[in-house]
C-alpha cells in the first residue's frame, strides 16, 4: 500500500530539492562552454551526468523530506528545458544535432509552458509532471550524449534515440494538450 507523503507548506520556495533544481539549470552554461572545447570532454560528461543524476535526486530529495513544493513544480521542468535546450541549441548550431528535433522541443515546450501560465492564471491548477514528459526529458538526454559522443561500435543508436525521444516527447504532449482542453472545458 502507498501512503503520499504529508507535504507541510506547499509554497516553500527554498528547500533543498528547488536547490538541486536550480543547480542544474545554471548547470547549462558550463555544459554548452565545455562543450566548446574537446579537450574539456570529461569534464562536459561529468557535468552532464551531475545533471541527470539532479534530475532524478530533486524530486525524491522532495519527496524523502516532505517538501513537494508548486516552486518545485514549476523549476524542475524549467530546470530540464535550461539544460537541454542550450545543449541541443549548440549542438544545432555547430551542425551535430537535429534542427526539426530542437524546434519540435521548443515548439513542446512553449505550447505547454504558455497553456499552464494560462490555467494558473485563471484556475488554482498546478502542472504536475507526466510520466511521459519524465521518460522523453531522459531520453532526449540519452540522445544528447550519444550526439555528443557517437557510439562508433552502433552508429544507429543516435538516430534510436532521436526517434524514440520523439515519440516520448509527442506522446507527452499530446497527454498535456488533453489535460489542458479538459481544464478549459471546466472553466467554460
Amino acid at each position: 500500500m502507498s501512503i503520499k507523503p504529508k507535504i507541510t507548506d506547499p509554497t516553500k520556495i527554498l528547500t533543498f530539492a528547488n536547490m538541486i533544481s536550480l543547480g542544474r539549470a545554471v548547470l547549462a552554461v558550463p555544459i554548452v562552454y565545455t562543450l566548446r572545447d574537446p579537450e574539456l570532454g570529461y569534464i562536459t560528461f561529468t557535468l552532464i551526468i551531475i545533471a541527470v543524476l539532479s534530475d532524478t535526486l530533486d524530486g525524491w530529495f522532495a519527496r524523502q523530506a516532505h517538501e513537494v513544493t508548486h516552486f518545485g513544480k514549476w523549476i524542475d521542468p524549467i530546470a530540464d528545458f535550461a539544460c537541454i535546450l542550450s545543449v541541443s541549441s549548440y549542438l544545432t548550431l555547430v551542425g551535430r544535432f537535429p534542427g526539426w528535433f530542437f524546434i519540435l522541443y521548443l515548439s513542446r515546450y512553449i505550447t505547454i509552458a504558455l497553456s499552464a501560465i494560462y490555467f494558473l492564471n485563471h484556475t488554482k491548477f498546478i502542472l504536475n509532471a507526466n510520466w511521459w514528459g519524465k521518460w522523453a526529458a531522459g531520453i532526449t538526454s540519452l540522445a544528447l550524449l550519444l550526439h555528443i559522443w557517437p557510439w562508433d561500435a552502433l552508429p544507429w543508436t543516435k538516430d534510436l534515440a532521436i526517434y524514440f525521444a520523439t515519440f516520448l516527447l509527442t506522446i507527452s504532449w499530446l497527454s498535456y494538450i488533453k489535460t489542458f482542453f479538459k481544464l478549459y472545458k471546466e472553466i467554460r
